[in-house]
């Protein structure tokens, strides 16, 4: 397929969102916008009147006006961003509805460029009818959210907005093209090239520690002393921000540097425990990595920030050698429950118990091995952690016993975590390994299917 053709049929795909997987349709009795706006009675449960929804519309209108400069319209995209803040779940609902139904592309104008663009293929006339087709598919919902995001803090709200917004797609399939939209735009606006990768420490202000604290999503971090362990001179920790975001981390990594590959989160996150040696680090353990802005879902950066990661690592300690995670397998107590013996699972009511030479044991770590280096899902690990990190060009490196004895982690994976090791000469090759279907592991894990 052509360039254009594939454009062609990722843009017909953002139109029928709502097509490629089935959603809960809605109601037959609920009315769309456009017969609300004709309406004069609000019924329940509608939040805004007929007359206040025509307002709303018309105030949104007046922000893509063309007539309207760009001063003026950020200004009135503020003010409408004043009252959402204000507003109520529902009548932010219908705000949403507003901007998705009463905003869409000409269909008219699709059907007539998309029917000059198919007679023109393989023509003199082919690309500009390419061009007549993207313009057909621009729609004034597309010039509504780049008005709303030249106001000040107007990429923040619409992070927020479609954070409040992502919970009910899928009970109202009508606010599926405003998020398909948001996130287009969205993955444009924080694309790894205009972000900025700048370290935190004990030195940051202290708003922005507190949103370490906030954010951290692996290992809650308990208290001021804990946080400081985690910033100490033997750690790192680093962020991805926008500049039109400051002092707000889009996503940020957690390392410890020590001389082995760590095979417990313990010691981590042991506030009273030595510091490392950075003389004798050869090893950059990546022990937590959270993402902060739910509004964000889609837009993928991981992968760019650990790679930013280790080149300043690199600059910074010469010495370094490995890099690898010590990470958490959030879904393998879930998927043994559904697949593994019932026998085995009684068995591994107190894992931490077990002893070493234990047949339970051993065959908790064959299924682990299994469910981390041989299942798949349309092509995809099975764990969220695993796709995130094989998916970035990690292979399964070791699982390590009782690693994380804590509830959440007995209640996850049974204490049992992984290493992914993170080797710069070999990610490309694992990328397409997994591409084929082959999930890239060690040896250790190899052995370990008995």
């Amino acid at each position: 397929m052509s360039v254009a053709g594939d454009w062609l049929s990722r843009s017909f795909a953002l139109l029928r969102t709502g097509d490629a997987k089935p959603a809960p349709k809605t109601p037959p009795d609920v009315r769309s916008t456009s017969e609300r706006l004709q309406a004069t009675l609000r019924r329940e449960p509608e939040a805004l009147t007929p007359r206040a929804l025509r307002r709303a519309l018309a105030e949104l209108q007046a922000v893509v006006d063309p007539r309207v400069s760009e001063v003026e319209g950020a200004r009135l995209a503020h003010a409408f961003m004043q009252w959402y803040a204000e507003a109520s779940p529902e009548e932010r609902h219908d705000a949403w509805l507003l901007m998705s139904e009463q905003f869409a592309p000409d269909a008219g104008k699709v059907r007539a460029a998309r029917e000059h663009y198919e007679a023109a293929l393989g023509t003199p006339d082919e690309g500009h009818a390419e061009i007549r087709l993207r313009r057909a598919f621009t729609s004034p919902r597309t010039r509504l959210l780049q008005r709303f995001a030249g106001s000040p803090d107007g990429l923040h709200f619409l992070v927020r907005m479609r954070a409040d917004l992502l919970p009910h797609l899928k009970a109202d399939r009508r606010l599926l093209p405003l998020d398909a939209e948001l996130e287009n735009l969205l993955s444009t606006w924080f694309d790894v090239a205009f972000l900025e990768l700048h370290r935190i420490s004990w030195d940051s202000p202290a708003s922005l520690v507190e949103k370490l604290i906030k954010y951290e999503a692996v290992h809650d971090i308990r208290s001021w002393a804990d946080v400081k362990n985690r910033l100490d001179s033997d750690r790192r920790c680093y962020g991805f921000f926008h500049p039109r975001m400051p002092g707000e981390p889009l996503i940020f990594v957690e390392v410890a540097l020590m001389d082995g590959i760590a095979d417990s989160i313990t010691p981590l996150l042991d506030e009273t425990g030595p510091e490392s040696d950075l003389v004798r680090a050869t090893t950059a353990i990546f022990y937590s990595i959270s993402n902060t802005q739910p509004g964000l879902r889609g837009v993928s950066f991981g992968d760019s920030l650990i790679k930013h990661v280790v080149e300043t690592l690199r600059a910074e300690f010469p010495r370094l050698k490995t890099f690898a995670t010590l990470s958490p397998i959030p879904g393998l107590r879930h998927w043994m429950a559904r697949h593994a013996p019932p026998e085995l699972m009684a068995a591994l009511d107190d894992p931490l118990s077990l002893p070493p030479k234990s047949g339970a044991r051993a065959q908790l770590l064959a299924w682990a091995a299994r469910y981390l280096g041989r299942e798949l899902d349309e092509g995809r690990p099975l764990d969220p952690v695993a796709r995130f990190h094989l998916g970035n060009g990690a292979r399964v490196e070791r699982l390590n016993w009782a690693a994380d004895p804590s509830a959440k982690g007995l209640k996850q994976s049974f204490g049992l975590m992984v290493n992914y090791l993170y080797d710069p000469k070999r990610l490309d090759k694992h990328r397409a390994m997994l591409a084929q279907g082959q999930i890239p592991i060690s040896g250790a894990i190899e052995d370990l299917y008995g």
